[in-house]
């Protein structure tokens, strides 16, 4: 779902993309930097929310050329020329602290977020695309939330007045997968794991892979939980009691989901081929797979939200920050993904029945 026409994204994007900068001891102004080889006609209308002294700073160390241009408005950066990174600039400073964790870049960093989330609500940024953060580093600051994903639904809560249910998407071009429980530790999972949650996991995958990826029926291929799916209840119950069900709810609803499917047999290239997305119990069941095959152009896409995000599949990766070797491919990859969910979701908005 992700090798899509970028430059038809852009021509007809009503608004550019909102970059954070992510973590500034990661690779995240690496990326960011590689943006001005790709060129602006090769990508959607952008901007990135950073301290603009502290890439620059990145850029001598990776000995590049870095055109910033300073713009007081979003809008600002549909007239920037090739070659140039329009940058928004951040109220808290940066420092450039490649591969070590400082503290004082937390509020910056959560800034960044915060911002590019305003803008989309807004309507002055059409997705948003994040590099990554480092969540031990904005714990030591008072952030309070299981990681970015969950975040990004709490500011859209505390804005809109409601709340909204994240779903993590992993888009690659040759598998695409969905955890329904996220970051909890693997011990708290059956627990966790409802049918209710499930079948809204479901629900929102399916309306969004309609009106965002303009699949008109989607296959979900549900994982079982245990090994072999539980054998019908000789090696665990859930996968009878809880997953089941859950899908059997689904199909009446009008959902093409089945399973539950024996997690080791279901990923390999004939089975591929059976769904357009694996609903997966738990966050490893699900990244382990999707990252084997296509590490470097693998997307994390939230789902679930009244905007458009897209990340990068990877982390930050801090012990290679600086070092010049950092592959842009899925940063890249999110960026397209981004632009082309914004066109069809824009498209759609348009075609509506009032």
């Amino acid at each position: 779902m992700t090798g899509l026409d970028t430059q038809a994204s852009a021509r007809s994007l009503y608004a550019p993309l909102a970059i954070t900068v992510g973590e500034p001891s990661g690779i995240g102004p690496d990326l960011i930097l590689s943006l001005q080889a790709v060129g602006a006609d090769a990508l959607p209308p952008h901007f990135v929310i950073a301290d603009p002294g502290m890439l620059e700073s990145r850029a001598r160390r990776l000995g590049l050329g870095c055109d910033v241009v300073v713009i007081a408005k979003p809008e600002d950066a549909m007239s920037v020329a090739t070659g140039q990174l329009p940058v928004l600039p951040l109220v808290n400073h940066h420092g450039d602290t490649p591969g070590k964790i400082d503290p004082a870049n937390g509020p910056g960093t959560i800034e960044a977020i915060d911002r590019a989330v305003g803008f989309c609500l807004d309507g002055h940024a059409s997705a948003v695309v994040t590099a990554p953060i480092d969540k031990k580093a904005l714990y030591d600051v008072g952030f309070r939330h299981p990681g970015h994903t969950e975040y990004l639904a709490d500011l859209c809560a505390k804005r809109l007045g409601q709340p909204f249910t994240p779903v993590m998407l992993l888009a690659g071009p040759e598998l695409s997968c969905v955890p329904v429980t996220i970051h909890i530790p693997l011990a708290d999972v059956p627990e966790a794991l409802t049918a209710e949650l499930i079948e809204e996991t479901c629900q929102i995958v399916d309306g969004d892979l309609r009106e965002r990826f303009a699949i008109e029926s989607p296959r979900l291929a549900l994982a079982g939980l245990n090994p072999h799916a539980g054998e019908r209840g000789a090696i665990g119950l859930e996968d009878e009691r809880v997953i089941r069900p859950a899908i059997e709810r689904l199909r009446v609803a009008g959902i093409e989901a089945f399973g539950p499917l024996p997690a080791d047999t279901m990923f390999n290239a004939r089975a591929r081929k059976t769904y357009d997305v694996a609903i997966c119990m738990y966050h490893d069941q699900a990244l382990i797979p999707a990252k084997t095959l296509a590490f470097d152009e693998t997307v994390n896409v939230t789902l679930g939200l009244p905007i458009i995000r897209t990340s990068p599949d990877h982390g930050t990766a801090s012990d290679i920050a600086a070092k010049g070797v950092a592959r842009p491919d899925s940063f890249l990859a999110a960026i397209e993904t981004a632009a082309n969910m914004a066109k069809r979701s824009d498209i759609s908005m348009k075609t509506r029945p009032s």
